[in-house]
């Protein structure tokens, strides 16, 4: 298998609203939702993935070479061959195809992702079995996996919550990006934003490890922290949200410059190789989500095509870090970058 097969086997079985683009930019599906697209003109999407290309990688082969590159990553006590984690895909029968189903995928790119040494955060929706059905998987996996929540009603968080935590997840998270999805509230279970108390309230009931995604501002990285986030995910929700946003990579350095080491922090938003990953990771980043070719990934091999995207990514990072000069992601920094027109 290499990765254009596996995206001919997915155009088979995705449609008709994602193309699988041999580029996935957001230019071919521009406000198609249903589907891949940014909300709206779909430049949110479209602008995330174009400064990422911004960012070129200086390269120095002039050192002696002791080792391989160290490509793995310290996660909330779990030790990852990899920074690179598969972000929380939902409704994707409605977006991709009913190849799979919200179950289905989540237990395929599960599977896939720890076989190749790292993890997959799972998608949340309105019908409570696909929870369920995330969370048993990522219990048969020795809680190798973080379930992600939506901001519903209290008494659904709560919930849900205490359902992550008899699994042992490695963490939870939730995606307060997704606080304005109206048409959540159409199918009987309204999300919305979050107060500082509110969040610091799920945060306290329990032990594991919580993640803040959606993060885009220097105040919201300041309050996710105050409310006792772990970590946080910078991230445009994919550009799926809101309309005309900043890319996540534009806001990393002061959410970095103000946090780092106090909570961990992962990034998303265009990312689609291990040159990108390694861009993040010499801005400050801790680790890097990427979402949206995991759907053509499984949808053209099943949990052995997670598992081979997750590998050809590591295997791109460590090519990288050979090409600047890096031995580990802690050598990773802003000199091994070119950001003349960032």
């Amino acid at each position: 298998m290499n990765y254009q097969e596996l995206l001919v086997e997915a155009k088979k079985n995705i449609g008709p609203h994602c193309k699988v683009c041999k580029v996935c930019d957001g230019r071919g599906c521009r406000g198609v939702i249903p589907g891949p697209g940014g909300k709206g003109t779909g430049a949110g999407f479209v602008h995330s993935y174009d400064r990422l290309r911004d960012i070129k990688l200086n390269m120095n082969t002039l050192y002696e070479k002791n080792q391989e590159p160290d490509t793995s990553v310290e996660l909330f006590g779990h030790r990852f061959k990899y920074p690179v984690f598969a972000g929380p895909l939902g409704a994707v029968a409605m977006h991709y195809s009913d190849l799979y189903n919200d179950l289905t995928y989540s237990q395929a790119v599960l599977t896939g992702c720890q076989e190749a040494g790292t993890l997959a955060f799972t998608g949340d929706g309105t019908d409570d079995a696909v929870f369920k059905g995330t969370i048993e998987a990522i219990d048969g996996l020795e809680g190798i996996g973080i379930p992600t929540i939506k901001p519903w009603e209290d008494h659904i968080v709560k919930r849900k919550i205490l359902m992550a935590q008899e699994a042992h997840a490695v963490a939870i998270a939730m995606d307060i990006d997704a606080g304005g999805l109206a048409f959540l509230a159409k199918a009987g279970q309204p999300v919305s934003p979050k107060s500082v108390a509110s969040l610091k309230n799920y945060i306290d009931m329990t032990s594991l490890p919580f993640i803040v995604k959606g993060v885009m501002t220097l105040k919201g990285a300041l309050d996710a922290r105050e409310a006792g986030a772990a970590a946080i995910i910078i991230s445009n929700h994919g550009g799926r949200v809101l309309d005309e946003t900043p890319a996540p990579i534009e806001v990393l350095e002061d959410i970095v410059g103000a946090l780092k080491g106090k909570v961990k922090i992962l990034i998303d938003g265009g990312f689609r190789s291990g040159i990108d990953v390694v861009k993040a990771l010499a801005l400050g980043a801790d680790g890097v989500v990427i979402a949206r070719p995991y759907a053509s990934a499984v949808y053209g091999g099943g949990s052995q095509g997670a598992k081979f995207y997750t590998e050809m990514i590591g295997q791109e990072i460590a090519d990288a870090m050979t090409m600047i000069g890096a031995s580990k992601l802690d050598d990773l920094c802003k000199e091994h970058l070119f950001m003349k027109n960032f």
